[in-house]
């Protein structure tokens, strides 16, 4: 029963949406459309009237530029166009025309719009170009004995035409330029703009006001042979002074034909839904099996305790709430799972942390008493020499010696107590721009004398360089390690390069300190970040330094999130610093 329950429910709401749909459709059409494409037709055509007017009336257009301007008038909207005075005659050349040199000279305007109606296609299967000679017979404009309407055109053998009896001219010439309409432009309404001209001119009086005031006439005009229903366009210009006027015929019949079209085509489109409907019910009713297969699915996959994939039933019955039911309890039993193992990984990570800081503790004071223990028995075997009487002449080198081992022992002191703070995030930085090159320059000075005892040169190479932000002490340490440390490593007369390259687009800077030495074998590279890690074999204290120097720089740089490194170089050795901005 269920089954069919949800089986007639689809069927109902497929049934009920597409007739919904289908009846918005024809509403719309039976209704709206005639207006709405009317009104869009008129809006459009209107816009591209005025456009024209106002080029025309703005710009000193030559003949062939009107001419031009019109036909792509044409070509757009399909609507034929000319320019006339209040009493409809035409002041502009007809934009389909042929340019003919008599033999006297005089140039002779051949108006072709009336030709094209009725033998557009005739005319141009004559061929006419640029130099041939045509025979031309009609009549001529009564004012401009220069422009003349053909009955007949004759070119070679072949004439387009026919012959009038009364008032006819002919005339003969030379081809100097042909206008002709483009192939799908024929017959498109040429003869029917005479004819508007013939019916709508001269206007009446309140029409010529509302021209004269600027504003633009929209006419719906019904053609009296054929009954078609136009839309008639007067848009006013002010040229030289004087009134023009250009004037468009647009039909509006083809809107009706093709409504009527579409209605018909809509009813064919309704019988195809209703067998869509039944195609679709015979569809959703199998499709009704779907979701007790998925239901099916994930009671396999809870059985394996896989909740990760359970996804609810979008259905508001029964299916649907026992499959929400069912999700709810994946759900439940997924967070409990997660939980147990969440606790447990959180459990394992304890104990290793546990175990990591009881061995890094261990090491801490192995490595610490062992730094220690040297100086400590430096001092208490010069200080029982001097409690035992030591010669008066070896007493000051006794008491040098004790001072310069309580100075590293409190250098070495202080820097396990910088690097235990870092390790524990208990600093906070206070970030300054800083100029790298200015900051090394005097760490240079400051360490000169140490530089001088290997006769190592440091030199200094600024590219393009931009301020870094960064903490201006802890940053002065970083750099004194570094320069400490390339002095102590280097050979003796060597130079110590520093390079400091930034990029001005993106504003970050790289820093790299070079030195000609021995190389770090690749398999202690990442080792000598470590804490009182050397790479001497003996881990020797005669190479000067506590052994945290590069720990206290790891700690620095990744406290600052800069990117660090070393590599082996050629000659010797490589750290680099890339500071973004």
């Amino acid at each position: 029963m269920r089954k069919r329950g949800i089986t007639v429910k689809l069927f109902a709401v497929t049934a009920l949406f597409f007739l919904a749909f289908y009846a918005m459709i024809m509403i719309f059409q039976l209704l709206f459309f005639d207006r709405f494409y009317e009104h869009h037709k008129t809006k459009e055509a209107a816009a591209h009237l005025h456009r024209l007017a106002n080029g025309y009336e703005d710009d000193s257009w030559s003949e062939e530029e009107l001419t031009k301007q019109t036909l792509a008038y044409m070509r757009e909207t399909k609507s034929p166009l000319t320019i006339v005075d209040k009493d409809g005659y035409q002041l502009v050349r007809d934009p389909f025309n042929i340019m003919m040199k008599t033999e006297s000279g005089e140039e002779v305007e051949v108006a072709l719009s009336l030709l094209v109606t009725d033998y557009g296609n005739d005319l141009r299967t004559l061929d006419i170009k640029k130099g041939d000679t045509l025979t031309v017979q009609g009549e001529t404009d009564g004012t401009v004995t220069t422009v003349m309407y053909p009955s007949v055109i004759t070119n070679e053998d072949a004439s387009v035409g026919e012959d009038l009896v009364d008032n006819e001219v002919t005339m003969q010439g030379t081809v100097t330029s042909i206008s002709l309409p483009e192939s799908g432009m024929l017959n498109k309404g040429i003869g029917l703009l005479y004819d508007a001209l013939l019916e709508w001119f001269p206007l009446e009086k309140a029409e010529l006001k509302k021209l004269s005031k600027g504003e633009s006439l929209q006419l719906d005009w019904i053609e009296p042979w054929s009954g078609k229903h136009n839309l008639v366009l007067i848009d006013p210009v002010e040229k030289e002074g004087e009134k023009q006027y250009l004037f468009s015929i647009t039909s509006l019949q083809e809107i009706k034909d093709t409504n009527e079209a579409l209605q018909l085509f809509y009813f064919y489109i309704g019988i195809a839904g209703l067998v869509l409907i039944l195609l679709l019910s015979l569809i959703y009713s199998r499709l009704v099996s779907r979701p007790l297969i998925k239901l099916n699915e994930m009671a396999k996959k809870m059985v394996h305790l896989d909740f990760s994939s359970a996804k609810p039933i979008k259905q508001k019955d029964e299916l649907g709430s026992l499959s929400n039911n069912m999700l709810t309890m994946a759900q439940n039993l997924d967070a409990a799972l997660s939980e147990l193992k969440q606790a447990n990984g959180q459990l394992k990570q304890d104990m290793e942390k546990r175990k990591r800081m009881e061995k890094a503790q261990r090491e801490f004071f192995e490595h610490a008493s062992h730094e220690l223990k040297t100086p400590l028995s430096i001092v208490k075997s010069f200080a029982e020499g001097l409690q035992d009487g030591v010669s008066p002449n070896k007493q000051d080198h006794y008491v040098q010696v004790i001072i310069e081992e309580s100075d590293k022992m409190e250098v070495l002191i202080k820097d396990m107590l910088d690097l235990a703070k870092l390790e524990n995030g208990v600093i906070k930085l206070r970030k300054t721009s800083i100029m790298l090159s200015e900051m090394i320059e005097e760490l240079a000075a400051k360490l000169f004398n140490m530089a001088k005892e290997k006769n190592v040169t440091i030199e200094i190479i600024p590219q393009n360089e931009l301020p870094i932000t960064a903490d201006y002490e802890w940053m002065e340490r970083v750099m004194r390690n570094f320069l400490v440390n390339a002095i102590r490593h280097s050979e003796a007369d060597s130079v110590i390069t520093i390079r400091i390259a930034s990029d001005q687009e993106t504003g970050s800077s790289n820093f790299s300190i070079e030195n000609k030495g021995l190389h770090i074998p690749e398999e202690q590279m990442k080792k000598i970040w470590t804490r009182f890690y050397r790479t001497e074999a003996s881990r020797s204290r005669m190479t000067g330094g506590t052994g945290l120097g590069l720990a206290i720089i790891q700690q620095i740089l990744t406290l600052h999130r800069f990117d660090y490194g070393v590599e082996n170089t050629t000659e010797g050795v490589r750290f680099f610093v890339k500071f973004d901005k």
